[in-house]
This record gives C-alpha cells, sequence and structure tokens, in this order.
C-alpha cells in the first residue's frame, strides 16, 4: 500500500503519517527514512528534527537517506519516508525527469510506503528563480504520488480529510 500526506508546516501530517505507517506495520518495526540534510546548518530546523526523533522513539528504525531512496526501500517492509520536500529540496540541481523516474520506480517496490509532503502550492508565484523551481517540483512530485498512492489524504491542523 502506497499512502500520502499532505499539508502546510505544522499541520500535523507527520504525526498522522507515523501512526498509520505503525498500523500498516503490523507489529513488526517499520522502517522511518529522514531525507533531512543537515549540511545547511540550519539550527531551527535541526531542532524540529530532534522534536521529530524524540516524537518518533524508539518505534520506527531509522535511516537517514537524502538523496537516493532507491538506495534504501526493499520489498515486503514497511516505510515512512518524510519527508518529500527534502528530498525535493537535496535534489533541486537534479532534472524534472529524475523525479519522476525516481518515483515510479519507488511506485512499482511491493512495499508500504507513507510518504509526507509539504504543500506549498497554493500561494504566489515566487519571484527568485530557485524557490520557483522547488514549489513548481513540490507540485510536480504531489501529482505523481497521487496518481500511484492508493490512499491520500489531505491534514490541516491535525485533522485529515482523505481525498483519494
Amino acid at each position: 500500500m502506497k499512502i500520502l500526506y499532505f499539508g502546510g508546516q505544522k499541520s500535523g501530517k507527520s504525526a498522522l503519517a507515523e501512526a498509520k505507517t505503525l498500523k500498516l506495520s503490523q507489529n513488526k518495526k517499520p522502517y522511518y527514512i529522514a531525507t533531512y540534510d543537515n549540511s545547511y546548518g540550519d539550527n531551527s530546523m535541526q531542532e524540529k528534527i530532534d522534536l521529530h526523533k524524540l516524537q518518533r522513539e524508539d518505534k520506527f528504525i531509522s535511516i537517514e537517506q537524502s538523496h537516493n531512496l532507491l538506495d534504501v526501500i526493499d520489498e515486503n517492509q514497511t516505510y515512512l519516508i518524510d519527508c518529500m520536500s527534502m528530498w525535493i529540496l537535496n535534489n533541486i540541481e537534479k532534472p524534472n525527469d529524475y523525479f519522476i523516474d525516481h518515483l515510479e520506480k519507488i511506485s512499482k517496490i511491493k512495499s508500504n510506503i507513507v510518504f509526507v509532503l509539504n504543500d506549498v502550492n497554493s500561494g504566489i508565484i515566487p519571484f527568485d528563480k530557485e524557490t520557483r523551481k522547488f514549489v513548481d517540483l513540490t507540485g510536480i512530485v504531489g501529482s505523481k504520488l497521487t496518481s500511484f498512492c492508493d490512499e491520500v489524504y489531505e491534514v490541516k491542523f491535525s485533522l485529515e480529510v482523505k481525498l483519494k
């Protein structure tokens, strides 16, 4: 089963995705693929990451993978990927086809995968080229994920709405 949780910053999507992943894992410890790359030196973001680590406690096997998700996803397992937005940022210099191809390969893996994605596509068009590319890629990745995910949830204020 493939599931997508998307929503704004601090919407509660990670907590809901964690609960769904644990439910899917059926008493077998699932994998938590953390995509944040701390090479940016952002202390406030690191605090947010540390809070996520505390929140998931020892319920998951943590894997840090900021670039190639295919390197760490195997068949017949359960994974939470938090978050796809950081994965996009880490790979921003790659062509758009890289993201589509990567996701198509992931879609064919016979495992439970829960994806988390920030919704950044409802605002104004950014002025700078890099931010515009990130927003565009978020839309492309989100559309691709919804095309193959069995369930899709929008999250606002810790409330989930099932769209698919």
